[in-house]
C-alpha cells in the first residue's frame, strides 16, 4: 500500500496521479496528496512512473504501516522497484532487466486455476 511521498525528491510531476488505476492520490498545491489510502492496490505503478524516487509502496496490500521517512530515504527501498525492473537509468544495464513481460504467464496460470476451481 502507498506509504509516503518523500517532499524533498518530489518535482510535482503529478506522474503518480496520472498512473494511479485506483485514483489513490489528488493532485495538490504542493506534492501530490494520499487521498484515498485504502482504495491502493499495491500495484506499484506510482513508485514505477515516479522518475524522482520519492514515493514508498509497502508490500501489505490490506493495512497501512507506519513508516518512518528518515528510515525510508536511509533503507535504499527508493527507486528499488523502477530499478529492479530496468527503467529510465537502468534500462541498458544487463544487471537489471525488464521481466514485466513475465507477467503474462502469471495471469494465464490464475485464471487457469480460477477455471479449474468454478467447475
Amino acid at each position: 500500500m502507498i506509504e509516503i511521498i518523500i517532499e524533498d525528491r518530489c518535482a510535482n510531476c503529478n506522474a503518480c496521479v496520472a498512473v494511479c488505476p485506483t485514483n489513490v492520490l489528488d493532485a495538490g498545491t504542493g506534492i501530490p496528496v494520499i487521498a484515498r489510502q485504502l482504495d491502493c492496490q499495491t500495484c506499484f505503478m506510482c513508485e514505477l512512473y515516479c522518475p524522482h524516487d520519492a514515493i514508498y509502496v509497502a508490500p501489505d496490500c490490506d493495512h497501512p504501516v507506519a513508516v518512518d521517512a528518515q528510515a525510508i530515504l536511509g533503507s535504499g527501498l527508493l527507486g528499488e522497484f523502477r530499478r529492479l525492473h530496468g527503467w529510465d537509468e537502468w534500462a541498458d544495464d544487463p544487471r537489471f532487466t525488464n521481466e514485466h513481460w513475465r507477467m503474462e504467464h502469471v495471469f494465464l496460470r490464475a485464471r487457469a486455476m480460477a477455471q479449474a476451481r468454478s467447475l
